[in-house]
């Protein structure tokens, strides 16, 4: 099970992000961007997903990702339930919506820095 704590490092230790809370939620953003949002209650996280992938993320395990609400449907965006899914998996989706955001020369930096993915030793 991943909590929100398992990536919050993470998220904050990214190039050009930082946290914000609005109304109560804690979000990732890279400028005015959100990337990585969470629920109130901290048992849920949305992340920026590519528009054309989500319905197959959806489609491949409905217990763990849910498209977004209606009036959300717009953006490039999936929810996660952090109850099905392990810290490394939370981490994942973290690095993977940052990317999205950010120039693929910070990505690739990124992904020099860190051969064995996000989070790892």
């Amino acid at each position: 099970m991943a909590v929100v704590e398992d990536v919050r490092p993470l998220g904050a230790g990214l190039a050009r992000s930082y946290e914000v809370y609005v109304r109560g939620r804690l979000k990732f953003r890279v400028g005015q961007l959100v990337y990585v949002a969470f629920s109130l209650d901290g048992s849920g996280m949305g992340f920026a997903s590519p528009r054309e992938e989500r319905a197959g993320l959806v489609a491949s395990d409905p217990r763990r990702f849910r498209l977004p609400s209606a009036s959300d449907m717009r953006f490039n965006w999936v929810e996660a339930d952090l109850a099905v899914l392990d810290a490394a998996e939370a981490r994942e989706l973290v690095v993977d919506a940052w990317r999205m955001v950010v120039p693929q020369k910070l990505s690739r930096a990124y992904d020099l820095a860190h051969p064995d993915g996000p989070g790892a030793g």
